[in-house]
């Protein structure tokens, strides 16, 4: 029997009635909201036959842990993923993706900060998301609220070594680039198009000791203002999306 879990927020619930609509077992929605966007997303709903219940905004924040639903809670089966970071890297190879984009969190404990992150490595066209298990957040509730549907569709790994997993993919030909305020080059002056993991730590603390003196290479986001750093889903999307002009 499959496990099912819930979703929240009209992007997240939207993604996945888009991507899979047979695994939305029920949507609950708050039947005082008679807005526009309201109206498209219940009409969206029953074209795609999902039984749609009405509810109050009390049961809604019971159910989604919290007020930011939007008045919309779906109950949801849980869609198999790619188990591990060996066999999506075993599946690029196989398909011919000569050039993995991976995207590595060292530190990000903020369930916030991982929505984002994982909204814009989807955005970007990243093949997964790498982060240690007993330093950072792991997928809840909040997380796929925040990252409107990427958490369905971005593999995201949870390793119990990071710097024995960097260790692996640069045995794989992967080039392991860390960012750092200190860095003499930019991310501007590296090549992309390689095969590549960007490593970012969490803002304020950076990288680990250990990740960091496990990357290939070191680079820096050039800061023209006043503040020293980026919060890590915006550096992360300067990153990604510098990969993705670089790849064309």
């Amino acid at each position: 029997m499959s496990s099912s879990k819930v979703l929240f927020g009209f992007h997240a619930v939207g993604v996945r009635i888009k991507t899979a609509p047979k695994s939305v077992l029920e949507v609950f929605f708050d039947v005082s909201r008679r807005d526009a966007r309201m109206r498209q997303f219940t009409d969206r709903a029953r074209d795609a036959g999902i039984r749609l219940v009405e509810c109050d905004g009390v049961r809604l924040s019971k159910m989604a842990g919290g007020h930011g639903h939007q008045g919309v809670v779906a109950r949801v089966d849980v869609i198999a993923q790619v188990t591990s970071l060996d066999e999506l890297l075993e599946q690029l190879e196989a398909a011919g993706t000569a050039q993995p984009l991976i995207l590595v969190l060292d530190g990000v404990t903020d369930p916030h900060n991982l929505g984002a992150c994982l909204r814009v490595a989807d955005g970007a066209g990243a093949h997964a998301v790498i982060a240690p298990k007993d330093h950072a957040a792991g997928i809840n509730a909040t997380v796929a609220k925040v990252a409107s549907g990427a958490a369905e569709t971005m593999p995201y790994f949870m390793v119990t070594n990071l710097a024995r997993t960097m260790l692996e993919l640069k045995e794989r030909n992967i080039w392991c680039i860390g960012t750092s305020d200190d860095a003499t080059k930019t991310i501007y002056d590296v090549d992309l198009t390689q095969p590549v993991a960007l490593i970012l730590g969490a803002e304020g603390d950076g990288m680990r000791q250990l990740t960091r003196k496990t990357c290939d290479e070191l680079v820096s986001i050039p800061m023209r203002g006043a503040v020293e750093s980026l919060n890590v889903s915006v550096a992360s999307g300067v990153c990604l999306y510098e990969a993705l002009r670089q790849r064309g």
